[in-house]
């Protein structure tokens, strides 16, 4: 899954309306919306946004015909294949309507424009892992930890040995896991869930 790796803005002039794009990654709806809020400028006479966070999805035409803005803008997300993104193209009217047509390929036009300019990076899914084990293997299981470089969310020692939990990417964790089994002797339980 790939999104920004920072913001990104773009400014186009299509026949004297000036159209200005901000993109940024969003985690969830809540911090789209509040990009949303931050970005529009009640001043220009259309804020017209997208946003695509997994299965999630909306946009707005703000004010201009059905379909002309916010479809288009989230289409030009989805082609570019990219996810946590939220889009907001600012028209500023320039005095020359741009008709149906026109309107879609410069929100589209330049929302994709915006897009491939910014810099971006992959989305790597975590699972949670929790780790059982004796003491006898703890030596073992660190060592692999530290070579899968994984990130220790909690650990908890008792009686019967070790608890660990950690969070891992998800295109490691079936390596991972072998190995801990076969280091271990398969003396060693582990339970996934994903983030």
């Amino acid at each position: 899954m790939i999104t920004l790796a920072s913001s990104g803005i773009y400014e186009e002039e299509i026949k004297k309306s000036r159209f200005l794009v901000h993109a940024k990654r969003a985690d969830d709806v809540e911090e789209a919306m509040a990009f949303l809020k931050n970005t529009k400028d009640l001043k220009a006479s259309h804020n017209c946004w997208a946003y695509k966070i997994d299965s999630q999805y909306r946009f707005s035409d703000d004010g201009e015909p059905g379909g002309t803005a916010g479809k288009p803008i989230l289409s030009a997300i989805e082609h570019q294949q990219l996810d946590h993104i939220v889009v907001v193209v600012t028209r500023y009217f320039g005095g020359i309507k741009l008709g149906t047509g026109g309107l879609a390929r410069a929100y589209g036009g330049t929302a994709a424009a915006c897009l491939r300019l910014a810099k971006k990076e992959e989305i790597l899914r975590k699972i949670q892992v929790s780790i059982q084990t004796s003491f006898t293997n703890i030596g073992q299981v660190y060592t692999l930890l530290d070579h899968f470089s994984v990130e220790k969310t909690n650990e908890e020692f008792t009686e019967d040995g070790v608890f660990i939990d950690i969070s891992i990417d998800h295109v490691k964790l079936q390596e991972f896991a072998s190995l801990v089994k076969e280091t271990c002797r398969n003396e060693v339980k582990l339970s996934f869930e994903d983030e």
